[in-house]
C-alpha cells in the first residue's frame, strides 16, 4: 500500500464540530497574545475533546509554542481517537502490519494520519532528548512503512547508529 496516495475519503478536517468550536478555533488563530490563543483552544477542546480537528489546531499551537511535551500529550490523545475507528490495538507498540492492512479497509486517511502522528510523537521525543523512545516510535512506522513513503527510514538514519527496522528485519546500522 502506498501511503502517499490520497483517497476520496473524509479526512479529520471535514469532520463536523459542535456549535461554537469553529468560531473559538477561528479566534485562537486571530489572537496576538499566546495565552490568549491557548485560552481559546482549550475552550474549543473542553467542548469537543474527541475532535481532531480542536486537536490538530492545539498540537500545532504546542509546537509552535515548541512546548514539546504538550504535543507529545496532544499529538498522543489524537491517536487513542484515531486507534478505535481503523480497528488499531491501544498502544502503538502493538500495531502489526496485519492491524494495518485491516485498518485501511477502515479508513486509509485515518491510518496516514495515525502514522503521521506517531512519526511527530518521535520527532517531538528527540526534541526533548528521549532518544530510545523516539527511535522505538520510528522503528515501528518504518517496520509499517515499507516504502517509506512518511520517511521515518530517512529520519532515523540521520540519528547516525541506531537499530533500524528493515522489512521486519532488525538491524544495527553502522555510521
Amino acid at each position: 500500500m502506498d501511503l502517499q496516495d490520497d483517497e476520496a475519503q473524509q479526512l479529520y478536517f471535514n469532520e463536523v464540530v459542535p456549535l461554537g468550536v469553529e468560531e473559538l478555533m477561528r479566534s485562537a488563530s486571530e489572537q496576538f497574545s499566546p495565552a490568549s490563543a491557548e485560552s481559546c483552544l482549550l475552550k474549543a477542546y473542553e467542548m469537543a475533546p474527541n475532535s481532531l480537528t480542536v486537536l490538530v489546531a492545539l498540537y500545532r499551537f504546542y509546537y509552535d509554542q515548541r512546548r514539546y511535551l504538550d504535543a507529545i500529550h496532544i499529538a498522543s490523545k489524537a491517536m487513542t481517537e484515531v486507534a478505535p475507528l481503523i480497528s488499531f490495538p491501544d498502544h502503538w507498540s502493538e500495531i502489526t502490519f496485519n492491524d494495518l492492512a485491516n485498518g485501511v479497509m477502515s479508513s486509509f486517511s485515518l491510518v496516514r494520519f495515525y502514522l503521521l502522528a506517531l512519526k511527530a510523537c518521535a520527532y517531538l521525543h528527540l526534541q526533548i532528548n528521549q532518544i530510545s523512545e523516539a527511535v522505538r516510535m520510528l522503528n515501528k512506522v518504518v517496520e509499517l512503512d515499507i516504502q517509506d513513503r512518511l520517511g521515518a527510514k530517512l529520519m532515523l538514519q540521520s540519528l547516525g547508529p541506531v537499530v533500524v527496522v528493515d522489512n521486519a528485519n532488525v538491524t544495527a546500522r553502522s555510521s
